[in-house]
């Protein structure tokens, strides 16, 4: 891995991205006390306005590793246990069987075998995993549904079990942080939003993250601009969206330099306790929503990366949003990368995404992000 920052490289990297098709992206990456930002692209094909890498995003997932961490400072202070049966603390929730065999462990490394609700809620998506058979229709219908977490849990309960509890692998399900939001809400008599707002976003010192409450992205921000594997053409701007269909699992709002600053406290046990983050750390074999098997932690994992230095970190998407944020096991070299357009790749005969340019590009980036 470099020591350095090419700015010249990680330029071109990034102009690569937007040749290959990404309306906009922006990243920041650091090396020691050095950074480099960039942009390249337009936050809006209508107008041209260009991106700008100080934008605000709707970082998806990454949303897991903020309510991780909530999880854990309660950890730290006695009012959760790790390995204590969820159903302790929100009885009939579950069924009480799986109440009892589901640990808290369990949700925040996806091994409780609860289903993902989302096909259920959005009926569009009912035939997921099988994308051909899926439609984008529920996306504009939902667009300022306000969900509550209850309702969407239930839909993920009553859903067939993907797993036993604690085995492996397991299988990645939003369901499993919604009900982590809740069990916050009941141990500290607050909002999840609130509890993650005050124990993980103002500890870190996070000036532009926020867990929004309403549909509408605050201060300089792109649109962002989903496909849906070529179902919307040409790409609709989903950035105006209520993110209640996803709380405390996907719905931050933040910037790159706040991912990265993020990532770099919580490596340096800054964030939780030094055993804390061990605990995050240990990992199991666990099913992604694109199918692959990974290595999962308590909402951060290993990021694959082409080279011999192990990154931790967490990626997310949301309508028309991607973000990827990754940090060296050393603290030392940091990356976020933030892209206005999800789902690009259209389908072959056989149901499956097809390989694009942006998919070679943005890995190209990734890489030279990460090793210089």
């Amino acid at each position: 891995m470099s020591d350095s920052l090419d700015h010249e490289v990680l330029d071109a990297a990034v102009e690569n991205v937007r040749l290959a098709g990404m309306p906009g992206l922006f990243a920041e990456v650091r090396d020691g006390d050095r950074v480099w930002r960039g942009a390249a692209g337009v936050a809006d094909t209508a107008t041209g306005r260009p991106v700008g890498a100080d934008m605000r995003h709707r970082v998806g997932s990454i949303t897991k590793t903020f309510t991780a961490a909530a999880v854990l400072r309660q950890v730290e202070q006695g009012r959760i246990g790790l390995d204590t049966p969820i159903g302790r603390y929100l009885p009939g929730v579950l069924p009480r069987r799986r109440g009892d065999a589901v640990t808290v462990r369990m949700l925040l490394n996806h091994t409780s075998g609860l289903a993902e609700y989302l096909p259920h809620a959005y009926p569009s998506l009912k035939a997921f995993p099988a994308l051909a058979d899926t439609g984008p229709q529920s996306l504009d219908d939902h667009r300022f549904t306000r969900f509550e977490p209850a309702e969407l849990i239930e839909l993920g309960v009553a859903a067939p079990a993907v797993g036993a509890p604690g085995g492996t692998p397991g299988v990645y399900s939003n369901t499993n942080y919604l009900l982590l939001g809740l069990l916050l809400e009941r141990v500290t008599g607050t909002t999840a939003e609130r509890c993650i707002t005050h124990d993980v976003i103002e500890r870190a010192g996070l000036r532009d993250t926020e867990l929004p409450t309403g549909p509408y992205v605050d201060g300089p921000h792109s649109r962002l601009y989903e496909a849906w594997f070529g179902m919307i053409d040409p790409p609709r701007d989903y950035s105006v969206y209520d993110m209640s269909w996803v709380g405390p699992s996907a719905s931050l709002i933040s910037t790159v330099s706040d991912l990265n600053r993020f990532f770099g406290m919580l490596l340096a046990g800054e964030i939780v306790s030094p055993s804390s983050l061990a605990e995050m750390r240990r990992t199991v074999p666990v099913v992604s929503q694109e199918g692959r098997t990974i290595e999962y932690g308590l909402g951060l994992h290993p990021v694959p990366a082409p080279g011999p230095v192990t990154f931790w970190g967490h990626g997310g998407t949301a309508w028309g949003a991607g973000t990827l944020a990754a940090i060296s096991a050393d603290g030392r070299r940091r990356m976020a990368v933030a892209v206005n357009l999800q789902r690009w790749n259209a389908l072959d005969a056989s149901g499956r995404p097809r390989p694009h340019p942006i998919d070679d590009a943005l890995a190209e980036l990734h890489r030279v992000a990460m090793y210089g």
